[in-house]
């Protein structure tokens, strides 16, 4: 089966593809296609979440399933990457695999490891994903997230319809896949990346953020003043700003911190 895709302004010259987070699906982009009009937009349901349910997901074939998708759809076969969370998991596992499929990469707010993981954390992450996946549904548990990620009330509805399509072993699996993503690659990737993370994030992803940028050798990390995690959507125009300067013209607006 094919991963599912919305598709906009397909006669536009450059395609921008965008990567959701964990427990979410393409809607979450919907404050930026709008503002990406004279862009060529697609935006994936990644394996085993929203309209993709019926996918097997690790992030090596969700890559793999992106890069088919640029293969088949993106002009002249190489695109703008844009991902938050699992969705620059994604793109991580992509510079990996085809950088010369990607012109640009914009990772936000992703966990990334430089090492393996010790036995005593695995112990500890078997334990709360016991205690987890049970309740994993329950109004408690999704409005922890709800606020945490600072979802605004006309995504509600959506944020939570996208939880419940994830089932119990689809979600210990994707979130083991989250929580121990190792850094898939040892060479140099020759792709310019802007790594970003909220001020508001938690230090564990801060940094990662630092991890990345001492590995990626073409790349830039900045703070983004007074935002979370989903900053997409909690402040989308600076969002869209910074996106727009970065995919437009290399350079970030004023507002933002060098890391």
């Amino acid at each position: 089966m094919r991963i599912y895709f919305r598709e906009t302004g397909q006669s536009n010259p450059k395609t921008i593809i965008f990567l959701h987070e964990i427990n979410m699906a393409g809607w979450m982009w919907d404050g930026q296609l709008k503002f990406f009009q004279d862009y060529h937009c697609i935006i994936p349901d990644l394996p085993e979440h929203g309209k993709s349910k019926e996918l097997n997901f690790t992030i090596e074939n969700a890559a793999e399933m992106v890069i088919d998708l640029i293969l088949d759809k993106a002009h002249n076969g190489k695109v703008h990457l844009v991902g938050i969370g699992l969705g620059g998991q994604v793109i991580l596992e992509i510079l990996n695999k085809a950088p010369e499929r990607v012109k640009t990469a914009f990772i936000s707010g992703t966990l990334a490891n430089n090492s393996d993981s010790t036995e005593t954390f695995l112990k500890l992450l078997n334990y709360l994903l016991e205690k987890y996946i049970p309740v994993k549904n329950e109004n408690l548990t999704i409005g922890s997230y709800i606020r945490s990620y600072g979802i605004p009330r006309k995504f509600i509805k959506k944020f939570k319809e996208s939880t419940y399509v994830i089932q119990p072993d689809s979600a210990d699996r994707i979130i083991r896949e989250n929580i121990l993503f190792k850094i898939p690659f040892e060479e140099n990737i020759d792709v310019q990346v802007l790594l970003t993370v909220g001020e508001k994030e938690y230090n564990v992803i801060k940094q990662s953020t630092r991890i990345l940028d001492d590995k990626l050798p073409n790349s830039k990390a900045y703070q983004i003043p007074g935002v979370g995690h989903i900053w997409n959507i909690e402040s989308s125009k600076l969002f869209n700003q910074v996106l727009r300067s970065w995919i437009d013209r290399g350079t970030l607006p004023d507002t933002v911190k060098k890391i």
